[in-house]
């Protein structure tokens, strides 16, 4: 299953960044790369998403992605070992909400993650440091 999610969010590379968009070849944003990876894996999804702002450095007391991660993917406890295919939770900024999403490709030393990024589309990035510092959760798919 770790495999075919890492594949799923594979054939996405090269969509361009469209905000709240989920249409794989034409755009999407990072909840649009997991709303689409979950279309592939489990059909029809699992809510309507709401209208949501852009702004990674958006400051509030609702956790909303966190929030819907734990309502349709399993929670991975921090010791647990990073493995591919796991969601990952980004916060930003210190104070900010998590707001930022993406897949883990490549786990180990030579870690990746697939996400869609701004001016840039879907890519893989390294999971370098500063990304680490950044994850607030790990998430698997049902």
């Amino acid at each position: 299953m770790d495999e075919a999610i890492v594949a799923a969010a594979r054939e996405w590379l090269g969509t361009p960044y469209v905000h709240q968009a989920s249409v794989k070849g034409c755009g999407a944003d990072c909840l649009g790369l997991i709303r689409g990876v979950w279309r592939q894996l489990h059909g029809t999804e699992p809510e309507a998403t709401p209208a949501y702002t852009a702004d990674w450095a958006e400051c509030g007391q609702t956790e909303v992605l966190h929030d819907a991660a734990m309502r349709h993917l399993v929670p991975v406890a921090p010791r647990d070992d990073w493995r591919i295919g796991q969601v990952l939770l980004f916060r930003m900024r210190q104070g900010a909400i998590a707001k930022h999403l993406g897949i883990l490709s490549v786990a180990g030393a030579e870690a990746r993650f697939l996400h869609a990024y701004t001016y840039h589309g879907v890519i893989e990035s390294p999971l370098t440091r500063p990304w680490q510092s950044r994850v607030a959760a790990r998430f698997r798919f049902p």
